[in-house]
């Protein structure tokens, strides 16, 4: 039977494309109230209920599901804004506590900046713990699976903590974690360590049970915020559609329909000169197979398919939705999850057991 998945804060649905990367399932529900989002959301799902504004919905009355997964705001959590934290109006973590202790799911999967590490997630264990979950946590960047932007956020997987542990009966699922230990997304297990930016991000794995509230490993000076961006090499221009894929969706535009204008979607060609950050576009146009749009749409301005590409997202996932404006666009993008480093975090924090029995 395939799993359900209920989708809090789905954006353009990242985070969600990665729980079925590797638990497979559909979505039985989606939650979002941005109206770019919605039209996103309803484009590439159009049977697929959007319960809109989480923090309205009564969760007595909707379908139970087996996985709830959501990238909820980071706004009152990041270092680009004022970091409020619990006083933030934008933080909505209590409904989504309250939603999970109705729908009780099989599995619970999060993401948010990293820098929510040293304010707020305390109350995010606390919280789970007390309704009665197990959880682990570690930090990824985007450049760990090669993206061209470092982009470290923090991935959190919850199960319920009276059961043996999800691994058990399904393989690929994370079993009971008794140790914290170190975590190596990056795949390159031989590269020496200390090595500086280039050194992968995810080093404590964490876990919280719910009996005794245990939490260990995990520390924030492992998973800096500060985001690795382009520098006046490539132009202001390419420096702000990174800045915008490091995302806190507040790019600014237009407020006009994005343009179908021919060439957006167009790579630059082999002569085009990324400089010292060659490298790294070339690395990523390897990893998702497609070489990077140009950065300039025909009047000169940020090209949202670059930002698409830069988030490791299908052609026109974003930007060929219609009626969407290219403020929307970039706004979605913004606020987004690479799908593939989302990928890679839930797939060493479900094999973390497997992992430490082999270190």
């Amino acid at each position: 039977m395939s799993l359900r998945i209920g989708s809090l804060c789905t954006g353009y649905g990242g985070l969600d494309m990665a729980v079925q990367n590797v638990l497979g399932g559909t979505p039985a529900w989606v939650s979002d109230n941005d109206p770019g989002a919605s039209r996103i959301l309803a484009h590439h799902y159009p049977h697929v209920p959007n319960l809109g504004d989480l923090t309205a919905v009564d969760w007595q009355q909707v379908e139970p599901v087996d996985v709830v997964c959501g990238g909820y705001p980071c706004q009152p959590f990041s270092t680009a804004g004022k970091r409020k934290g619990v006083f933030d109006d934008r933080h909505i973590w209590p409904h989504i506590a309250r939603a999970l202790g109705v729908l009780r799911p099989r599995y619970a999967v999060f993401e948010n900046v990293a820098g929510h590490l040293s304010l707020g997630f305390d109350t995010v264990l606390a919280n789970l713990a007390a309704l009665g979950f197990d959880a682990r946590w570690a930090c990824v960047r985007a450049s760990d699976v090669g993206a061209a932007h470092r982009r470290n956020r923090l991935f959190l997987l919850a199960w319920p903590g009276d059961t043996q542990g999800p691994g058990h009966g399904r393989q690929g699922l994370p079993g009971r974690l008794t140790v914290a230990h170190s975590l190596d997304v990056g795949g390159d297990r031989d590269r020496p360590r200390g090595t500086g930016r280039d050194e992968p991000a995810a080093r404590g794995l964490a876990v919280a049970h719910a009996g005794g509230r245990r939490f260990e490993g995990g520390s924030a000076g492992d998973c800096p915020e500060s985001a690795q961006q382009f520098t006046d090499s490539v132009g202001p221009v390419v420096r702000e559609a990174v800045a915008d894929a490091e995302g806190d969706g507040r790019q600014q535009g237009r407020s006009e329909p994005a343009r179908q204008q021919g060439g957006s979607h167009a790579p630059l060609g082999s002569g085009a000169d990324w400089g010292p950050y060659t490298a790294a576009i070339t690395r990523w146009e390897g990893v998702i197979g497609r070489p990077a749009p140009r950065p300039t749409d025909p009047l000169g301005r940020l090209n949202p398919p670059l930002v698409e590409w830069l988030m490791g997202l299908p052609v026109g996932h974003v930007t060929d939705v219609p009626g969407l404006s290219r403020t929307a666009q970039l706004k979605a993008l913004g606020n987004g999850v690479v799908p593939q480093q989302a990928t890679a975090a839930l797939h060493a924090l479900m094999n973390a057991d497997e992992a430490a029995a082999a270190a």
